[in-house]
């Protein structure tokens, strides 16, 4: 069942850690893809230096912050990567949470295929470790794209995120990754993860 956009309105610490276990699925050429997010970071525009829009910084490329709740943000990095990250809180309220991590439940010799050019059971040790454990791997693997930003994640259609199975995990609550810049919000327990998931990006 896709997730309905109340489960959204909310601060991003809370949709963080409740998105884990959740299943995004992306639906192109011709197939059905689906991973179960194991890896999230929260980002509050507010109070933290790390976040695109702290301090109410209103740009193109932010705008989409300040949106409505349940859609995606979709931004480009060091000029070669996209990363996901699914919008949070109320209107005007600049909050959104980074999926970091995802574990494929299906089409993996399709993902493969993108990745690496290989099938699944070709893959390397490496590879599979590295198909999907990264904000911007899964983003290569699942065909996510500025063409995607802004997309309600609460509708049907190229990209949206349902329920998962009902399961039992702890999360593991620790400092972001690769914001070392951000002074003192670089030390904010805001990434959650699955403890002991393989595809977590960093133990």
């Amino acid at each position: 069942m896709i997730i309905d956009k109340d489960f959204y309105d909310k601060s991003a610490l809370d949709v963080a850690k409740e998105l884990l276990g959740k299943v995004l699925v992306r639906e192109v050429d011709g197939k059905i893809l689906k991973g179960k997010i194991v890896e999230t970071e929260a980002y509050i525009g507010a109070t933290d230096k790390a976040c695109h829009a702290y301090n109410g910084l209103r740009t193109k490329r932010t705008e989409v912050l300040y949106g409505d709740c349940g859609i995606s943000y979709i931004y480009f990095i060091y000029g070669l990567y996209h990363c996901l990250n699914v919008v949070t809180n109320k209107k005007e309220v600049a909050e959104a949470v980074l999926i970091r991590a995802l574990e494929p439940i299906n089409e993996f010799d399709y993902i493969s295929k993108i990745r690496y050019d290989k099938k699944y059971d070709q893959l390397t040790k490496t590879q599979l470790k590295n198909l999907t454990n990264g904000p911007s791997k899964l983003c290569l693997a699942y065909l996510l794209n500025k063409d995607l930003n802004a997309v309600k994640l609460y509708e049907k259609g190229a990209v949206y995120i349902t329920d998962g199975n009902s399961e039992n995990f702890e999360i593991v609550e620790s400092k972001r990754i690769g914001i070392d810049y951000a002074e003192e919000a670089k030390d904010f327990l805001w990434r959650f993860y699955i403890k002991d998931n393989k595809y977590v990006s960093k133990k």
